[in-house]
């Protein structure tokens, strides 16, 4: 199975790797199971965190790196995503968000949130 991690998730698994509910833990454990992360996720941290929010305190770059060397994929931004938002029904105004559910919809991953409002949205998204 294919897992898009949110980037709560992702911030979570690589600072406390306690803090990912234990259902979504062992889901990332799995050998069979792919791991992604989106490089909207990135861009959200590396503004988020330039705005001192608390929960974005992460360097970009060295999540990144260890998310890659960890066997994580990186899934880029591509026009089919950007425009596929436009069938999402306004559930949540947060465009990172968004963004991941759209990229999950067009690639068939499942995102997999700790975000019961992201939850809310039908087609692949599984809360953690």
């Amino acid at each position: 199975m294919k897992l898009l991690l949110d980037t709560h998730l992702l911030i979570w698994a690589a600072d406390n790797i306690e803090r990912v509910p234990a259902d979504a833990r062992t889901m990332m454990s799995e050998p069979a199971n792919a791991l992604y992360f989106s490089v909207a996720s990135l861009w959200e941290i590396a503004i988020k965190s330039g705005l001192n929010r608390p929960d974005f305190l992460v360097d970009a770059r060295m999540l990144r790196r260890g998310l890659i060397d960890n066997g994580y994929r990186e899934l880029p931004i591509l026009s089919e995503h950007a425009v596929a938002l436009d069938v999402l029904p306004p559930v949540h105004k947060d465009p990172f968000d968004r963004l991941l559910i759209a990229q999950a919809m067009v690639e068939g991953i499942i995102l997999l949130t700790n975000d019961a409002v992201v939850a809310q949205y039908q087609g692949p998204v599984r809360l953690a």
